[in-house]
């Protein structure tokens, strides 16, 4: 009995400072926890608004990205086409002046060959009519000889 009257009075010594803490532990709550989980869920409810705010501008930065790169792609398929333009607008022109270079020279080869034709013309005409006098000429010239250089040439 003695054990059970001695635990009796630790338990009535005990008290004042259960009694102390259960009010320091009030005291903690309402001065430092309910603050603290009021910061920390404010920080978190920021936290997850910078977030949503982040990925709307990740996103938004994404489109405009995605905008510029399809702009940029259109612009430089214009540039190619602007070239191809050009490049095939010389080839037309180099082409023409290609057709323009052999169609005077095909006339000027043309003009040639009538001139040389003409000219032959005008060699045959000239050799048709000096043919019997050149062949008056060297028969004169043949009976003319004296027999003794017929001799040397049998």
């Amino acid at each position: 009995m003695l054990i059970l009257h001695q635990l009796a009075e630790l338990f009535l010594q005990a008290a004042p400072t259960v009694v102390i803490l259960f009010f320091f532990l009030l005291f903690m709550r309402w001065a430092f926890f309910t603050p603290i989980t009021k910061a920390m869920e404010e920080r978190t409810a920021r936290i997850d608004g910078a977030r949503a705010e982040a990925a709307a501008a990740q996103a938004a930065a994404q489109q405009e990205l995605d905008s510029y790169g399809n702009a940029v792609k259109k612009a430089r398929n214009e540039i190619y086409a602007q070239q191809a333009a050009g490049r095939q607008a010389a080839l037309d022109k180099r082409a023409g002046i290609v057709k323009d270079a052999r169609t005077r020279a095909a006339q000027k080869v043309a003009e040639g060959k009538q001139r040389i034709a003409q000219e032959v013309d005008a060699a045959r005409l000239q050799v048709d009519q000096r043919a019997p006098e050149l062949a008056a000429a060297l028969a004169k010239n043949i009976l003319q000889k004296p027999a003794n250089t017929m001799r040397g040439i049998e």
